[in-house]
C-alpha cells in the first residue's frame, strides 16, 4: 500500500513531525512517500494520504490548503488523516480549562471535514528556535513583549506522534512492526 505524506512547514517542526510518520508508517511495511505539499503536486497514484502543515493564527499554510483543495477528489475517495503544528509549551489546559490542542485546531479542520473526509485529524505541539526565525516574522520576534511570552525550545511529542502514525498503520491494515 503507498501512503503520501504531504507537509507544509516554515521553519522544519512541522516537516520533522511529517518524516517521523513517514518513517512510522515504513516500519509497518507501507510504502512511504514525505514529500512538501508544494513539491507533491498532483496526489494520484496513492492509496492513503496525510496532510499537514504548521499553523499560524489558526490558519494552514497555503500550500497545504492549495494541496487539498486541488486533490480533493482524490483525498475525498482514499483514506485520508490530517495533522497540524504548532502550540508551544508544556501547558495541558489554558487559563480557562480548555484543552491547549483542541483549541489550537486550524480552521481547515472543519473546512476539510465535508470536502475531503478525514479519518482523523490530530493537533501536534510545535517548536520554536528565536534564533532561526527570519524575515518579516524577525521584526515581530525581536519585539520584547512577544520574546519574553514565546517560550522556546522542541515541545514535540515524539510518543504521541509515533502513537498516531501506528493508529493510522492499524486502520490501514498494516502488518506488525518491522524490527
Amino acid at each position: 500500500m503507498k501512503v503520501l505524506v504531504a507537509y507544509a512547514s516554515k521553519y522544519g517542526a512541522t516537516e520533522g513531525i511529517a518524516r517521523r510518520i513517514g518513517e512510522g508508517l515504513r516500519k509497518r511495511g507501507l510504502e512511504v512517500a514525505v514529500l512538501r505539499c508544494k513539491e507533491a503536486g498532483e496526489a494520484s497514484g496513492f492509496d492513503a494520504y496525510v496532510v499537514g502543515s504548521a499553523a499560524y493564527a489558526f490558519n494552514w499554510r497555503k500550500d497545504a490548503r492549495k494541496f487539498v483543495e486541488r486533490n480533493a477528489d482524490e483525498l475525498a475517495a482514499k483514506p485520508t488523516w490530517l495533522f497540524s503544528s504548532g502550540p508551544l509549551g508544556t501547558e495541558t489546559v489554558d487559563d480557562e480549562g480548555n484543552d491547549v490542542l483542541k483549541g489550537a485546531e486550524p480552521k481547515q479542520f472543519g473546512e476539510y471535514r465535508d470536502l475531503v473526509h478525514p479519518r482523523g485529524t490530530q493537533v501536534f505541539r510545535g517548536a520554536y528556535d528565536h534564533d532561526k526565525i527570519r524575515g518579516p516574522d524577525r521584526i515581530v520576534a525581536w519585539m520584547p513583549a512577544i520574546r519574553d511570552v514565546m517560550p522556546e525550545g522542541d515541545f514535540r511529542e515524539w510518543d504521541a506522534i509515533d502513537a498516531w502514525a501506528s493508529a493510522i498503520a492499524d486502520e490501514l491494515g498494516a502488518s506488525a512492526a518491522r524490527p
